[in-house]
């Protein structure tokens, strides 16, 4: 069993800890007690309110168009089970295991919000399951996005019952098999609890909490390859100047500029340019690197906030209030999350297009400031670097082909009952395919920029950037200073994880 690290109340999980418990199977999960008895508290509400003879949507109705049948007492609890086997109707790939773990997290997080009004033992039996590796098969196709994402949280509820599939070491294998080898016992849903369940935004937001934590490391070294393609070019760093930034007081602009003059301070190559230089001024991808990578922070900031929010928000329906009154809203739209999901593929866009053009300003001898054609020894005889910038320029179009975004592109759902919905789990997907566009990007950047510094020998960069090209140059499996021609594809894929995994990460720890 995992040692617990991460206790849920409802009120206080953070991205932090989305992440930890997503990607590392030996952090534990517990249940606090007062946030359970809170929740069994609204519980006996919602056993009270159904023992009254209320019509409350979805505990004794039907869902969604058929709200308006009634069902019959003695089959609530059947009702809730073939809401869970209707619903889990999702295509596609299984997401992965990371992500479906951050799945349950949120959800069982939010179910133990009081406004649920389930049984503590789902939240416990979903905590449980999560604890002993237990993953569902959950489709990335099916959802868009309200009411909740039905069809991924019912897989995942799917698995609780004891139906389905889950994810296993050699393929998949059956729910009910995985749970007895667990030494767990499928879960009887009662009244409320399966749309209780299903109703919420947990697919979207667990990849937004992902997304936001990996593009937040990203920035950072886009940022350091950004500062060693300055010094690889012999740009100037006088528009990083602190006052030009506080003229312009945007605050993920003025971190930038400040990250930056950090890397690049002490650089001795600054110092052999500084006098008789003919430019006047560098190019924008240059010169505005701050103005546009502290856009880029903001977005990610903006990001950031929502999935804050969301982390901690009651998104089922209906939900329970603490004077009894059981009151259905809207809280499962996506809307939210889907605009926050595309406003980081649009930025994350912005961020490999700049690095792009640095790219091709590194390679281009027209451009590079004296650097050798396509940073080879020997241009002619060797193409260097030639299909390093190529390779950058296809993953930017490709992820400015997919950058449109898709919470604006509804189509009514549920016989028209659902008439507007946000799309957030295809939000999810672009965003998901431009980050991993944009970790390659950076790296075609680094590749290029830490060779540009090895022509400026024996003039030393920033202190900063000759700690990040050192770090660089010692990965292991490593990333040598290119001699004659190789295949630039494993030093890519290398350089990618490193971005990925943080390893090349100049900012403040």
């Amino acid at each position: 069993m995992p040692h617990t690290e991460c206790v849920l109340d409802g009120r206080s999980l953070t991205v932090a800890e989305v992440v930890r418990v997503a990607r590392d199977r030996a952090v534990g999960v517990a249940v606090d007690a007062p946030a359970r008895a809170a929740l069994l508290e609204s519980r006996r509400l919602v056993e009270a309110a159904v023992a009254s003879g209320q019509t409350i949507y979805g505990i004794n109705t039907g869902f969604g168009k058929l709200a308006n049948v009634r069902v019959a007492p003695d089959k609530l609890n059947q009702l809730q089970v073939n809401l869970i086997r209707s619903h889990a109707a999702g295509v596609g790939i299984p997401l992965p295991a990371e992500v479906v773990r951050a799945v349950m997290l949120l959800r069982a997080n939010v179910l133990l919000r009081p406004t649920s009004g389930v049984r503590p033992e789902l939240v416990e039996a979903l905590v449980a399951m999560l604890n002993a590796g237990v993953v569902p098969v959950v489709p990335e196709q099916g959802s868009v996005g309200a009411s909740g994402d039905l069809a991924p949280l019912s897989h995942i509820a799917l698995a609780l019952m004891g139906e389905g599939e889950v994810l296993g070491e050699a393929g998949t294998t059956s729910a009910r098999q995985a749970l007895d080898s667990a030494g767990l016992a499928p879960f009887v849903l009662a009244p409320k609890e399966g749309l209780a369940f299903i109703n919420g935004t947990q697919a979207q937001t667990a990849l937004l909490a992902l997304l936001v934590h990996d593009a937040r490391v990203l920035w950072r070294t886009a940022v350091g390859a950004a500062a060693m393609s300055l010094e690889a070019l012999r740009g100037t760093p006088a528009p990083l100047d602190p006052r030009i930034h506080a003229a312009r007081p945007h605050r993920g602009q003025s971190e930038a500029a400040a990250l930056m003059r950090t890397l690049l301070s002490d650089s001795e190559i600054r110092e052999s340019h500084r006098e008789n230089d003919p430019r006047v001024q560098d190019a924008y991808s240059l010169r505005c690197a701050p103005q546009v990578m502290g856009a880029v922070l903001d977005a990610i900031r903006f990001a950031e906030e929502t999935v804050a929010v969301e982390l901690n928000a009651s998104t089922d329906n209906p939900l329970v209030f603490d004077d009894g009154e059981v009151i259905s809203g809207g809280n499962f739209h996506g809307q939210p999350v889907a605009q926050a999901l595309d406003v980081l593929a649009m930025t994350l866009t912005t961020l490999q297009a700049v690095a792009e053009r640095r790219v091709e300003r590194l390679v281009n001898p027209d451009l590079s400031q004296g650097l050798p054609a396509f940073l080879t020894d020997d241009p002619g005889l060797s193409s260097g670097f030639m299909m390093v910038q190529i390779t950058a320029a296809s993953l930017v179009a490709e992820s400015r082909a997919i950058a449109m975004p898709a919470s604006i592109g509804s189509i009514p759902t549920d016989a028209n009952q659902e008439d507007f919905v946000p799309m957030g789990m295809a939000s999810a997907w672009k965003a998901q395919r431009i980050l991993a566009n944009a970790q390659r990007v950076v790296a075609a950047e680094l590749l290029c920029a830490a060779q540009g510094l090895e022509f400026l020998r024996p003039l030393a960069p920033g202190r900063g950037v000759a700690d990040l090209h050192g770090r660089l140059r010692g990965l292991t499996p490593g990333v040598p200073r290119l001699g004659p021609d190789r295949p630039p594809s494993p030093d890519l894929e290398r350089l990618t994880r490193a971005v990925a995994l943080g390893e090349l990460d100049p900012g403040p720890r």
